[in-house]
């Protein structure tokens, strides 16, 4: 039976297409460690108590990064060029999504209306990817090879959610509603964009690897065409709304370690 439990089977089972799927991973949550790094050292100075949050949020790709490789390693395996289709985080930046990293790079205090923007990105980003790992969690969260992992991460990417939801809350209580809601709906637009693309090219990547047939791999860019159609109709709206989180503080201390991954 096709089923996302029975695709990811076969992706964690062969050597190449985990090597793949963890570069790729690796990769993303790298790049989002440096961001936050970034603006958390660019953060303007009225803001500068909200520094904390977004350092540990850094602290925390950073380590999701060091973990996707140290699975690599315990399988002898090196990471491998991320074929550029596959690269959500640099398609993002290129749909005009989140804070430019060429802004970034400048030395020169961001603003309000940037810091917004910056949490606007991330509550989209970040409601994909605590979905996916509350799918991973079900069927993976007692692999004996991954299992750690994948609880660990999951629950750095609920605390980051809550932190984006009560970050924004707090900001459209100060008269920046109106903005945040036209962020947050552009950012999700492009972002089920972008995910759809990458989802196929991922999926060719893999498909290549693993020796799929053809009618197999058309009903799997046929699922995911069709789950872009749902997004674009109705799913998007998750990602846009905002509700206090029963996390109050989500990242509130310092960055949890990651025991037993190198």
């Amino acid at each position: 039976m096709l089923s996302a439990k029975s695709l990811f089977q076969e992706i964690i089972d062969n050597d190449e297409s985990f090597r793949l799927f963890c570069s790729i991973a690796a990769g993303g949550e790298t790049q989002g460690g440096w961001e936050n790094a970034r603006i958390a050292a660019l953060v303007p100075r009225s803001e500068r108590a909200l520094a904390p949050r977004i350092t540990r949020h850094g602290a925390d790709e950073d380590k999701h990064g060091r973990i996707f490789g140290a699975l690599m390693k315990k399988r002898g395996l090196t990471p491998v060029e991320v074929p550029p289709a596959t690269d959500y985080t640099m398609l993002l930046e290129r749909r005009g999504v989140g804070l430019a990293h060429d802004r970034l790079r400048r030395d020169e205090p961001l603003t309000v209306q940037d810091i917004v923007v910056y949490l606007s990105h991330s509550r989209v980003t970040e409601q994909r990817a605590a979905d996916q790992m509350v799918m991973l969690r079900k069927d993976f969260g007692d692999h004996p090879e991954i299992g750690k992992a994948v609880r660990m991460i999951s629950d750095d990417e609920d605390n980051h959610l809550a932190y984006c939801h009560e970050e924004l809350l707090r900001y459209a209580a100060q008269g920046h509603g109106r903005a945040i809601q036209r962020t947050l709906r552009a950012c999700a637009l492009a972002e089920i964009g972008v995910y759809r693309d990458v989802s196929l090219a991922v999926m060719g990547h893999m498909g290549r690897i693993l020796g799929w047939s053809a009618p197999k791999a058309a009903l799997l860019a046929a699922g995911i065409r069709a789950m872009y159609a749902y997004e674009r109709m109705f799913g998007w709206r998750r990602m846009v709304s905002l509700s206090m989180p029963e996390r109050r503080d989500a990242l509130g201390g310092p960055a949890t370690a990651a025991p037993g991954f190198a």
